[in-house]
């Protein structure tokens, strides 16, 4: 009886040991080495929806807070008096945010629609404007302004309904409120905005919504320590109701972009086009100048379904994800051009998502024969296979590619394509040729972007 009492006290000792050391510190060092859960890496396409206060004005762009009030351009300036009357604040634009025509379900069903597999939606940006009931931004919320509604729950509960990721982003700091700029005047050196706003907002979302992501942003003006970012990221690790499915970028403070977090952005619209070993993320939209709605958007500035697919493919390519931003109107509609183009991503990714969705950086990211061939590889498919994505339909009935070397068992196909593999043979001195068939212009499995799928190849 002793004996078994004496194990047991080993092994609860053991547990204990074990449960302590596989607890993640507070320090970056510590943080970095939790794996990346496999879901974020596999599901390579989300989207970014900005929304918010800034929508009601819809000029210039999310910042014309700060661009009327702060850097005082002329342009917001100008549109302000001529459109307002005196006196009118930014405070004003809140009871205009209506969102009368906001159905979370509907926006949840068109980005599924889409090809999404994760969403992230800006529940505070740097207005300071929360998106949810929060405690912490009394009658500056949706709940006690504007909408009267619980925007953040009502899309988590729509989103996790289809199956999709549901993530948030937040924004650290805000531009006018006199805690920050208090703190800020201190040099950093107080940290009563952190204490009163910043965390409590945070593990506010963390408990109520259990977002999978949380995409932190306005870290730049303090170093991570003002802001206790390792600490509230270990809690989330260690304890929060989602440690073990939630990824985080990796915007926390000075010098922390692009050099620690869960995934890195680096920067807005980045894409570097060359193979990045960390896990990225390619955080870019549709309108080229803006996040935010903006009611003067011209379509010059709409980036195309072939642009889009480029930016797509080539992060995909390189080891990233990409976060294709839409910018709803302060009616709560997403406009029949973003509709377009999300739609069209998700008719192109019904097709070819196999050479995207679950797939891992080759060897070889780009061709270097046929410019415009971006490579995707799929070792858990049986036959493994590589995924030759050519953004141009090529011009003779012939493919030619450098990078793969075919072997006596080489066979290749055009995803969507219910006709017979394809001819080729080796390439001098080294690759594939591979032969396209005249395919009738009704059995083309998509109008833009074709994967080749190549198995049995000896690299």
């Amino acid at each position: 009886m002793e004996l078994h009492k004496l194990l047991l006290f080993f092994i609860l000792q053991f547990l204990t040991i074990h449960s302590v050391a596989s607890q993640y510190l507070p320090t970056w060092d510590s943080l970095d080495s939790r794996p990346l859960p496999d879901w974020y890496d596999d599901a390579k396409f989300g989207i970014f929806i900005h929304w918010g206060v800034f929508s009601v004005p819809s000029f210039r762009s999310e910042w014309f807070w700060w661009d009327w009030q702060g850097a005082k351009y002329n342009d917001t300036v100008e549109f302000m008096n001529k459109n307002y009357p005196p006196g009118f604040t930014y405070a004003d634009f809140g009871k205009q945010f209506t969102a009368e025509f906001f159905n979370a379900a509907a926006w949840a069903q068109l980005f599924q629609n889409a090809g999404a597999k994760y969403i992230v939606f800006v529940s505070k940006h740097h207005e300071g404007f929360t998106n949810w009931p929060s405690k912490y931004s009394w009658t500056w919320n949706s709940q006690d302004l504007g909408p009267n509604r619980d925007i953040v729950g009502e899309l988590a509960n729509a989103t996790k309904s289809t199956g999709l990721h549901f993530g948030l982003y937040h924004s650290l700091f805000e531009w006018f409120n006199p805690l920050y700029l208090q703190d800020k005047q201190n040099s950093f050196t107080t940290q009563d905005f952190v204490d009163r706003k910043t965390l409590p907002e945070l593990y506010e979302l963390v408990n109520n919504y259990k977002p999978d992501v949380i995409w932190s942003d306005g870290d730049w003006e303090a170093p991570d320590k003002y802001w206790k970012s390792t600490d509230f990221i270990a809690w989330l690790y260690n304890e929060s109701p989602v440690k073990d499915t939630v990824v985080t970028n990796d915007r926390w403070g000075q010098s922390v972009m692009c050099n620690h977090g869960g995934f890195f952005t680096c920067s807005d619209r980045y894409n570097p086009g060359h193979l990045i070993k960390h896990k990225w993320e390619n955080a870019m939209t549709i309108d080229s100048q803006s996040w935010g709605y903006r009611r003067n958007t011209n379509i010059q500035d709409i980036l195309t379904i072939e642009e889009l697919l480029e930016q797509l493919i080539s992060t995909v390519s390189c080891n990233g994800n990409m976060l294709m931003n839409v910018g709803p109107n302060h009616y709560g509609v997403i406009t029949p051009i973003y509709q377009e183009r999300l739609l069209q991503m998700g008719s192109w990714l019904k097709v070819n998502g196999e050479a995207i969705y679950g797939t891992r950086p080759w060897s070889y990211q780009n061709d270097t024969v046929t410019s415009g061939v971006w490579y995707t590889q799929n070792k858990k498919s049986s036959p493994a296979a590589v995924y030759a994505i050519a953004l141009s339909w090529p011009e003779s009935n012939t493919l030619q590619l450098a990078a793969p070397v075919p072997s006596a068992i080489t066979q290749v196909t055009l995803v969507g394509y219910k006709g017979s593999p394809f001819q080729w043979k080796p390439r001098s001195p080294s690759g594939i040729t591979i032969t396209i068939p005249a395919i009738n212009y009704n059995d083309m499995p998509c109008k833009w972007a074709w994967a080749f799928k190549l198995t049995g190849i000896k690299n």
